[in-house]
């Protein structure tokens, strides 16, 4: 079975959606049985390639909210985090365009490090607050999920991978796609949004019967 996954490094609901799909294909014993792959999203090309400000602030004044607007949506989305067994800090998570992170991850799975790439970009972002448009983030976590460091620092000083991503973003829009998290399964049953696990389970026993 192949699962395809459109998310963005920096969409909450898509950690929330990944740690959903995980525990419905332990629950399925589909568990290390199923391809699952993750496509590029941009949920905002225009983010800074540079600058570090605070989510919340940012948010804010992109969509015309007030402090405790912001504050109701966060407070809602770090419960839903906790649920599934993350931990939100948005006081310290900090915005960033996520175009080198997305190359990065391409490289990756032509080194067979794609899923733990996907994993550890997600983790930089949401559980340790680090800013995905930091040359330095991104190669201490190309090292530590055991890739070269000069290789990817080669990547990332060019535009390799660049049509990858750009491919991705394109499918996405020629299926349909207007948010993220979007799972596809099989190209014949897709799922979107951080749905409930149940949702999940029930549309894998689906597809494997």
């Amino acid at each position: 079975m192949k699962i395809e996954v459109w998310s963005d490094y920096v969409c909450p609901f898509c950690y929330i959606g990944k740690r959903e799909l995980e525990q419905a294909l332990k629950e399925t014993g589909l568990a290390g049985k199923v391809d699952v792959a993750f496509k590029a999203y941009e949920l905002d090309p225009t983010a800074s390639t540079v600058d570090n400000s605070k989510v919340k602030e940012a948010f804010a004044k992109k969509k015309g909210l007030s402090e405790a607007q912001v504050e109701g949506m966060y407070s809602s989305i770090t419960a839903r985090a906790e649920s599934v067994g993350l931990s939100y800090d948005f006081e310290k998570m900090t915005s960033a365009n996520t175009r080198k992170a997305h190359r990065l991850a391409k490289f990756a799975e032509t080194q067979g490090k794609g899923a733990e790439a996907d994993e550890a970009l997600l983790a930089a972002h949401f559980t340790h607050n680090l800013a995905l448009n930091d040359d330095n983030v991104l190669l201490d976590i190309a090292e530590k999920i055991g890739l070269s460091r000069e290789d990817a620092k080669n990547v990332l000083s060019s535009n390799q991978y660049d049509g990858d991503v750009t491919k991705d973003i394109q499918e996405a829009r020629a299926i349909g796609v207007q948010g993220v998290p979007f799972f596809v399964f099989e190209r014949k049953y897709a799922i979107s949004g951080a749905q409930p696990q149940e949702v999940f389970q029930d549309t894998l026993k689906k597809i494997a019967a």
